[in-house]
């Protein structure tokens, strides 16, 4: 019923208001942002993303459009009420079990973990960092990490020497933005000359992960975001000349993948993923 949908819908916008009415830091306003994929017969299929850049979508088959936002906004408002409950919070014990977590799986040593240069050195310095901030607001400041990581950032950064004290220093407090994207849009554009047929083989794929993700209720924007850039790409094949070099991002070694944070029902508990 189109009642439903406007008090699911309201009751989602309404909970960022609140957010940033009792002093919430939501750069760019408390506005939920509702994106339809194009489509002329269902299942359709709906994104929402939220004033701090997390991202969810439909989760179930949607036979309207009504119903695909309704899906979209349900499982982002049971998250965003989720995120707020104490466990959801960086303390001092989830960030020295997480950082033992880490070094039992790579076998490193409680002097990795006090040193910064090393890679759980600056995994816990990240924590730290964020002591305070929810899951989804840590989650958020990774996307940028994932993504560099997997656009080939860290490591082409890796080779000329660049600390991970220097990324961490510079990316820590930078968003998301659109020269971001640009840049590593052009790196795609690149590797689709050296190696034609990479782009649309990173697309497909891409593709895969995005929906079998919305459809486990995760949270969605390092996918969406390659989605995103991955079709920028494209257009900047069809439309722009093909530059003659790559445009690589002052980045470094340093990846923190962050798995979605899954709906507010699951029995599992969040999982950090690192790549060192």
């Amino acid at each position: 019923p189109t009642s439903s949908l406007e008090n699911l819908l309201h009751a989602l916008q309404e909970f960022w208001q609140m957010k940033q009415s009792r002093g919430a830091d939501l750069k760019n306003g408390a506005l939920v942002v509702y994106e339809m994929v194009p489509s002329n017969s269902p299942p359709y299929v709906c994104y929402v993303t939220l004033p701090g850049g997390s991202c969810f979508g439909s989760f179930q088959f949607c036979p309207t459009k009504a119903e695909a936002r309704r899906s979209a906004a349900k499982i982002a408002l049971m998250n965003s009420v989720f995120n707020e409950h104490p466990s959801r919070r960086i303390t001092d014990e989830f960030i020295e079990k997480s950082v033992s977590e880490a070094l039992a799986s790579f076998n490193g040593n409680r002097e990795e973990a006090d040193n910064p240069n090393t890679g759980i050195g600056a995994f816990r310095f990240m924590l730290e960092s964020n002591k305070g901030k929810s899951m989804l607001e840590f989650q958020e400041l990774m996307t940028v990490f994932q993504l560099l990581h997997w656009n080939g950032s860290l490591k082409a950064m890796r080779e000329r020497q660049c600390s991970r004290q220097e990324v961490l220093a510079h990316y820590s407090h930078r968003a998301l933005d659109d020269d971001i994207r640009q840049q590593m849009a052009l790196d795609w554009v690149s590797r689709e000359q050296s190696v034609p047929g990479a782009l649309s083989r990173e697309l497909a794929s891409t593709e895969r992960e995005l929906d079998e993700a919305r459809l486990a209720g995760k949270e969605l924007r390092f996918h969406k975001e390659k989605k995103d850039i991955l079709m920028l790409a494209l257009d900047l094949l069809g439309t722009s000349p093909v530059p003659t070099t790559t445009l690589l991002l002052s980045l470094s070694l340093l990846t923190l993948c962050f798995e979605g944070s899954l709906p507010y029902y699951s029995e599992r508990s969040e999982n950090l993923v690192y790549y060192f």
